[in-house]
Formats: C-alpha cells, sequence, structure tokens
C-alpha cells in the first residue's frame, strides 16, 4: 500500500527523476535517508519501472508523428505472435497496444518524413500476411506531452 508520502515521493520522481535523496528529503520532510530508501522500496516492488531521458523528437530529425490502426486479417495465436515481432523489431514504432473495437493495434510511429512513414505502411506494415487494413493519421500538433501518471 502507498502511504501520502510515498504518493508525494512518485509524483515529485515523474517530474525530475534526478532529484536526489537529500532534495527529495527536503520536500517530503524526511530525511535523506529515509527518503533513499522509500524510492529504493518503490523501485523493489515495481511502482518505479526505470528511469528514461525524454529526447525532442524534431531535433533528432524525427518530424513525422503517426497513429497506425492495424486490423488483422486472421486472430490466431500464431498471427498475432508474429505481428507482435514485427513490431518488437522497428524503431520507428514507439509504443503499441492491442485495442478493442475495429482496429486490433494502435501503434505510435515516428519517421523522418512522410517518404519514410509511407515504407514502414507500405513495405512493412502493410505486407505482413496477417494485416487486413491500415488506417493512418499524422500528428499535427501535440497539445499535451506525455503527462506523469496521476498519483
Amino acid at each position: 500500500m502507498l502511504d501520502e508520502t510515498d504518493t508525494r515521493l512518485l509524483a515529485a520522481l515523474q517530474k525530475n527523476a534526478h532529484l536526489t535523496a537529500q532534495q527529495l528529503g527536503e520536500m517530503l520532510n524526511l530525511s535523506p535517508s529515509q527518503a533513499g530508501r522509500r524510492r529504493q522500496r518503490l523501485e523493489t516492488e515495481g511502482y518505479i519501472q526505470g528511469y528514461a531521458a525524454r529526447l525532442d523528437p524534431m531535433r533528432l530529425g524525427l518530424n513525422v508523428q503517426g497513429f497506425i490502426q492495424v486490423q488483422l486479417g486472421t486472430h490466431g495465436p500464431e498471427q498475432s505472435a508474429s505481428f507482435a515481432r514485427l513490431v518488437s523489431t522497428r524503431p520507428e514504432i514507439t509504443s503499441a497496444w492491442t485495442m478493442t473495437g475495429e482496429a486490433d493495434y494502435l501503434l505510435r510511429v515516428f519517421c523522418t518524413d512522410l517518404p519514410a512513414l509511407n515504407a514502414l505502411l507500405h513495405e512493412v506494415i502493410l505486407p505482413h500476411p496477417a494485416v487486413a487494413r491500415v488506417q493512418s493519421q499524422i500528428v499535427m500538433d501535440q497539445l499535451k506531452r506525455d503527462a506523469p501518471l496521476p498519483t
């Protein structure tokens, strides 16, 4: 169970994962060692899965962000596993979800330009034997960055 201090610690780390035990202690009215032990416990228990840098896709030349809905023609375990393997091998696909509704999968992709997105769609995803249909949407602007989880 999380107490209020754990919740505040998680919220603080989502905003700035570089906070030291000293800084966390000051924010939470704990000693640095208590704050450090709490963080370590939350890591061990799986509340904190890791730390990562958030990169600017435009600065990296990834000028096109899109979402691709994929509908499979057949839904057996082999087809699903094969498509999951394809998704895991493509660096352009940064997130993938299985979905309810018309689409079986929703893929978030980052590409250098429209020809690269077109190649991903027509040379990689559509030729997969289980894929029946794709629908893509290109992101024009992102109104809200990937935000911290509510705590």
